[in-house]
Order: C-alpha cells, then sequence, then structure tokens
C-alpha cells in the first residue's frame, strides 16, 4: 500500500500538473580552469565536457578563451560531447582555459509515454560499471523482500531503499568515486554514492538505468560561484520513459522525498552522462570513472588532479 500511495503521490505532481507549464531557467555557466605544474613550454592535452541540448535544456557556447584551436567529438558508448585542446604552458608552468555556456534548463517531469529519443540500445544502460557491480554485495539490501512485477513499482522500492540506507555526509574519505560496494558498507556518501547503489540495484532487477552528471544551482536567481559537481539517476521500465530520481537530494530534503521520485528542478545542468568513459580523442590514461571536471595529460601521462585548479560560476540571465 505504501509503494501505491507513493506513486500515486508522485504521478500527481508530475502528470496532474500538465496545465502547469514546466518552470525553466535561463543563465549563464562559466566553466574556468588553470593547468598547473608544467614544465615551461611543455604541451598539455585538454579534454572538457560540453553540456549537451537534449529533452531537458539547451546549451551553446557564448564565448571561449582557450589555448588553441579545439574540436569537439562524441564518444562512442554514450554520445557525450567533449571538448578537446592542447596548450603549452607558459613561463609559470600554467595552461588557462575557460568557455562560458548559455543554458536554457528545464523542470524534468515523469515520462510515461513509454518513448523517449535515446531508447535505441538501451543493453548498455543493463551491464555493470567498474565501480557498479549488478550482483554480489548490493543485492542484500533486498534480502527478504517480495518486489513487485511492475518496474515502475520496483524503481520506486529501489529509490526508498537506497535512501533509507544512506546518509548524505562527506565525512572522511571514500566518498564520491560512485563505489556500490563501499557505499554498501559506509551507508553514507554523495550524490554519485547514492545513484551508483541505485543504478546497481536497478540493473539488477533487469531495469535500465542510467547516470547524468552536472551542476547544482542554488534555488535563489541571481549569480555565484557553484561549489562542485552534482549527479543523479534515471531508469526506464518496461511501460514508461526514462524516470528521474534525484535520492541525494530527497536525502537531504525529506519535505521533497515525493518530488525527487519522478521530478528534476530545473536548478541543474547536465553535462555527460555514464561512467567508465573513453574520449575523443582517445586519453592514453585509463576510461574516467566519470566526466565532469577537466581531465588532462601531459607527456603521456594524467596530470595529477590537484594540479588542475576549477572554478565554476553562474549568472541567471532576466526574463524577457
Amino acid at each position: 500500500m505504501f509503494y501505491t500511495a507513493a506513486l500515486l503521490t508522485a504521478f500527481t505532481y508530475g502528470l496532474g500538473d500538465d496545465a502547469q507549464p514546466l518552470r525553466h531557467r535561463e543563465f549563464l555557466l562559466t566553466y574556468q580552469a588553470t593547468v598547473t605544474d608544467v614544465a615551461s613550454g611543455q604541451t598539455a592535452r585538454v579534454w572538457l565536457p560540453v553540456p549537451p541540448t537534449n529533452d531537458d535544456q539547451e546549451a551553446a557556447i557564448v564565448t571561449q578563451n582557450l589555448p588553441a584551436r579545439i574540436q569537439i567529438g562524441r564518444e562512442l558508448a554514450y554520445g557525450n560531447h567533449v571538448l578537446y585542446t592542447e596548450g603549452q604552458a607558459d613561463r609559470d608552468g600554467q595552461v588557462n582555459l575557460s568557455v562560458t555556456y548559455r543554458v536554457t534548463r528545464r523542470e524534468v517531469r515523469v515520462d510515461t509515454s513509454g518513448t523517449s529519443p535515446d531508447m535505441g540500445d538501451l543493453d548498455r544502460f543493463l551491464q555493470p560499471d567498474v565501480r557498479v557491480p549488478i550482483n554480489g554485495k548490493p543485492l542484500a539490501l533486498l534480502a527478504g523482500r517480495e518486489l513487485p512485477k511492475d518496474q515502475l513499482a520496483i524503481g520506486r522500492v529501489l529509490y526508498d531503499v537506497v535512501n533509507n540506507h544512506m546518509r548524505y555526509s562527506k565525512e572522511g574519505t571514500g566518498w564520491g568515486q560512485g563505489d556500490v560496494e563501499w557505499a554498501c558498507d559506509s551507508r553514507y556518501g554523495n550524490c554519485s554514492d547514492f545513484h551508483s547503489l541505485f543504478i546497481s540495484l536497478a540493473r539488477s532487477q533487469k531495469i535500465p538505468a542510467k547516470f547524468e552528471i552536472g551542476f547544482p544551482l542554488p534555488e535563489k536567481r541571481g549569480e555565484g560561484e557553484i561549489a562542485g559537481y552534482h549527479c543523479w539517476a534515471k531508469f526506464k521500465p518496461r511501460s514508461n520513459g526514462w524516470v528521474p530520481v534525484d535520492i541525494s537530494e530527497a536525502n537531504k530534503n525529506p519535505k521533497l522525498r515525493e518530488y525527487y521520485f519522478g521530478n528534476l528542478t530545473e536548478d541543474r545542468v547536465t553535462f555527460s552522462v555514464g561512467r567508465d568513459l573513453v574520449l575523443v580523442p582517445e586519453q592514453d590514461g585509463p576510461p574516467l570513472n566519470f566526466f565532469i571536471y577537466p581531465y588532462v595529460e601531459v607527456a603521456g601521462k594524467p596530470h595529477p588532479s590537484d594540479s588542475v585548479k576549477r572554478k565554476f560560476t553562474f549568472q541567471d540571465i532576466a526574463p524577457r
């Protein structure tokens, strides 16, 4: 009975308010990075994620300050857009980069249509990732539970299982890697830990699920700095289109627990999808766990992340 009521609550917001237009937000987002600790004159190879235009948002470059000509390609596994450039370090051993995007982001509500533009090959969204198994330890969280037959209802059970198992916290070390077994043991973490566990459980039940990562914006309009990334998940029941979930936000704000099953606020922007990413052109280092911050290689080796200084800012555009 609980899950039926919860589903009705979520769908009342998502579908019952069709007369209400989707909320949206238009803003400039500036993505800045400074690569440091490179020998003067040495070349750094740099890859940056590029926010896509899709059903949830429109995004376009409005200004850029990059060290050389760029190329924007699409990696094969998920179709993410990747900006690639190379730059020689200045006399201080630095390479500076900046790109400003104009973004229009819409609220996302649950899709019960059963169709979606990227629905072609769902097989990848059923497979494990390096840190996201589909068997073993995470399945202990489902031991003794009789799951519903309907995949949408299963998704709601898994949403609550993760929310009840986890606590949002960035204490100590180990969090933020989206490592499912670590999340099972620690019972806390950030958004990547919450949603990796959800994706693991969904895929274990033969439900396609995908990882999306980008940046959050504060609810209050204005301008300011963005501290770091945010991520969420979507799953694809047989009878529905992609259904979004933001379990870490629900955990931080229990009043929005029902809303975040099937809905996402407009206060965010997506940059990439998926895990274990091979970039374009292909990097010399191993696949990336996920792709939101600049990835840099020098002399064929990954450059230390703490030698890449980052700054992200936003400025809302007033409605006309």
